[in-house]
């Protein structure tokens, strides 16, 4: 092959890795317009409408932004821009979500892994089991109360009982569901009890333990503003105490709006830690 030749073979491979890649960038932006097209619609169809009708009780979401930026991110830049009332409504709240959901997930997966690997366990406390999942988790909160005080403690008590069963109950069907052949073949390799859970139980059921966390995060964030407003002190719940005894209404779909942002961010980190994490192993079984 001549120098020619060479430096032409080079510059055709760059110009298709170009087209691959130009080809992806375009895929990425169509993907992007075809998820957010209907949000936006729907944002100006609000404002339209808010507008026209004037109502105090529904503002349009020009006002509700900025409201809430005035609230949480009027801050210095050296803080991200949060505000005081920033770090003092967030911090609360995401340490009452993020610790129960952990308790829920820790609690979850032990005892799902526990039940699912025993069958007389499984049988035993399956009624028990489904009768749990069964109780509105906010019917407790009178209960908790008594037990815990108001405060931290019952509020993250709340988030742990509502949240468990997602996680427990996927566990306990992924772990049913290992091949029994896998754990065959780890007993021949000579694994101890403690390996063949860490390698071959816990990776097998990891797509059914993922779901269950993915729900209980959303339930997690569901109780937390529901014990909230029970009478914190503080956190988001509080917020949306403060703006309706005060007649705020703007203030309060500031709130809301909020807490969906929040629950959209939260399941977007969620689903790529799974993919970083697990996605091979969704990939082998499809």
């Amino acid at each position: 092959m001549t120098g020619k030749e060479g430096v032409a073979g080079k510059e055709g491979v760059a110009s298709e890795a170009g087209k691959v890649g130009l080809a992806g960038r375009a895929r990425a932006v169509r993907g992007f317009v075809g998820r957010i097209w209907l949000a936006v619609l729907l944002l100006a169809l609000w404002e339209a409408a808010a507008r026209a009708a004037g109502d105090l009780y529904f503002p349009p979401p020009t006002e509700i932004a900025s409201t809430a930026r005035e609230l949480w991110w009027s801050g210095p830049a050296s803080r991200l821009f949060l505000s005081d009332k920033a770090l003092d409504d967030f911090g609360p709240s995401l340490t009452h979500l993020l610790a129960g959901w952990a308790i829920a997930a820790a609690v979850g997966i032990a005892a799902g892994v526990a039940i699912g690997l025993s069958r007389v366990l499984f049988e035993l406390l399956d009624p028990v089991l489904q009768l749990g999942r069964a109780i509105p988790p906010p019917t407790l909160i009178p209960f908790f109360l008594v037990v815990f005080g108001l405060g931290t403690e019952m509020q993250v008590a709340t988030i742990v009982f509502g949240a468990v069963w997602p996680v427990l109950l996927n566990t306990v069907e992924g772990v049913r569901g290992v091949e029994p052949l896998y754990l065959d073949t780890a007993r021949a390799f000579g694994f101890g009890r403690a390996t063949r859970i860490l390698r071959v139980v816990l990776p097998a059921a990891a797509p059914r333990t993922a779901a269950g966390l993915r729900v209980a995060l959303g339930f997690a964030l569901i109780l937390m503003v529901i014990a909230e407003l029970m009478g914190a002190g503080g956190g988001i719940g509080a917020h949306l105490n403060d703006a309706e005894r005060g007649f705020l209404p703007t203030e309060l779909w500031a709130g809301i709006a909020l807490l969906g942002l929040i629950g959209y961010l939260l399941n977007g980190v969620f689903l790529l830690v799974e993919r970083r994490l697990i996605g091979h192993h969704r990939e082998r079984q499809d």
